[in-house]
């Protein structure tokens, strides 16, 4: 099913993959009333994981990338909660964000950026949400950027 959002993702030159399948014993998605909490998102890409820790061997513009590729995954996975019909959307509620980081890396916000200049992109006023960017010593698999998220749906 393609709608208004998809469109606005393809002007961006983004096709959504298939809803990426849970690594371990936990489900993709919740939906409870109106909102679908979406399970922590590993940065991935078409050619596969994108590892590295923020202040060592990545630098901000990399992590942003790899936020921005955790923000298309929540999307897909957003889609496949609303039985193929991004355009359920209302609005997005909140972003949590964790970056693979060394000790004195500060810019957090800057990499998480990544996901949320992409959904205000995408999805216009919409995508405005509230957030939190922490830094975090490990992640899972080695990748750079995990963000899960809160949906409000219709």
């Amino acid at each position: 099913m393609s709608g208004e959002i998809e469109a606005r993702l393809a002007g961006l030159g983004v096709t959504l993959p298939d809803a990426p399948a849970p690594a371990a014993n936990y489900v993709p998605f919740v939906r409870v009333g109106d909102l679908v909490h979406v399970s922590g998102q590993i940065s991935q890409g078409p050619d596969g994981l994108i590892k590295g820790r923020l202040g060592a061997d990545m630098d901000v513009a990399a992590g942003a990338e790899a936020a921005k590729r955790c923000a298309i995954s929540l999307l897909a996975q957003l889609r496949k909660a609303c039985e193929g019909d991004l355009d359920r959307l209302v609005r997005v509620v909140k972003l949590t964000g964790f970056v693979n980081s060394t000790p004195d890396f500060i810019d957090q916000p800057k990499v998480i950026n990544g996901a949320s200049d992409f959904l205000v992109a995408a999805l216009g006023e919409a995508g405005r949400h509230a957030r939190s960017a922490v830094s975090a010593a490990s992640l899972p698999l080695g990748v750079a950027v995990e963000i899960e998220a809160i949906f409000e749906v219709r």
